[in-house]
């Protein structure tokens, strides 16, 4: 049984690789070290032996429980972190910071079509890995149905379980990652348990007479963006390498966004020669990027390799 993220090898010639994607009930999709994923019938794969994946199995990962003073209702969690060996994959981490032990169910439906993915209970302040994913995939997901019922043996009144239906898109993982403690690794983090805000009905009746507030408008960025730092901070003599390289991330990363926001076909990032550092940051993050088609060298004749086109989807 291959699962993705495991580390495999091909039965009829030396070479080795990552599962990926799950193609068919006969044929996995496994990326090699040259980072080209090739279709292969499983009966053709074999596991490397030393190599486990990074999907484990119901509970395997949950830590210690941690006893509160305090007893905390909210905090249910779901982290997905690329794979730290196969990054087109994604993992799929419960994290559970509330109080309460967690009965969880995880079913997926993809088009009408049912399948139980996961089962299992999460102690408090512990994480269990319960899916994986190829980010490649993300328009073609399932979507995901949570299940969670909360029980304790202390004198607390019951609480409502959670019965979630999620869809997930691109905007879901267009933001940048945040560095997640209880599995050690830059994850997007979604809420579960987000409270239902409550509704002031004086409020809400004063709003009906109100003029509606203007949304923040987010300017169209021009097709062709410098990130040279002398064109971002005229102060950038002062700046360390550390800190230029934060700045000119944080801009492209804000001209990326704007570009998909206002649906461009393309833009040009130019981020010159130098060392290459810029030029890597950036193809790492547009190379697993879900709004991304692909991604090119742009105008060799006049930015030599410079600057870079990035080509969005439709």
């Amino acid at each position: 049984m291959f699962k993705l993220g495991d580390f495999v090898r091909f039965v009829d010639e030396k070479r080795e690789g990552y599962v990926t994607r799950v193609i068919d009930a006969q044929t996995l999709g496994v990326t090699d070290t040259d980072g080209f994923e090739i279709p292969v019938a499983i009966s053709n794969l074999t596991h490397v032996h030393g190599h486990h994946s990074t999907v484990v199995s119901h509970g395997d990962n949950q830590k210690p429980i941690i006893v509160d003073e305090e007893f905390k209702e909210v905090g249910v969690f779901l982290a997905v972190a690329e794979d730290s060996k196969a990054s087109a994959v994604a993992h799929f981490t419960l994290i559970n910071n509330t109080s309460y032990q967690l009965l969880l169910s995880l079913k997926t439906d993809k088009k009408g079509i049912y399948k139980g993915e996961f089962a299992s209970t999460i102690q408090p302040k512990t994480s269990t890995q319960l899916y994986s994913a190829n980010l490649g995939d993300l328009e073609v997901w399932p979507e995901f149905i949570f299940q969670i019922l909360y029980f304790t043996t202390g004198n607390i009144k019951p609480k409502e379980p959670i019965s979630l239906t999620r869809k997930f898109k691109a905007k879901d993982f267009s933001g940048a990652k945040k560095q997640v403690q209880e599995i050690n690794k830059y994850a997007w983090l979604i809420q579960l348990d987000e409270p239902v805000p409550l509704i002031d009905a004086k409020k809400l009746k004063e709003s009906f007479f109100k003029a509606p507030a203007s949304k923040p408008v987010v300017e169209q960025p021009a097709i062709e963006i410098d990130l040279h730092i002398e064109k971002l901070r005229n102060d950038y003599q002062f700046l360390s390498q550390s800190e230029i390289i934060d700045i000119q991330l944080s801009y492209f990363q804000q001209m990326l966004d704007a570009a998909i926001v206002h649906q461009m076909p393309s833009i040009v990032f130019i981020h010159g020669v130098g060392n290459g550092t810029l030029r890597h940051h950036i193809h790492k993050a547009i190379s697993k990027h879900p709004q991304v088609r692909t991604f090119m060298d742009a105008q060799k004749e006049k930015f030599g390799f410079g600057a870079t086109e990035v080509i969005f989807k439709i």
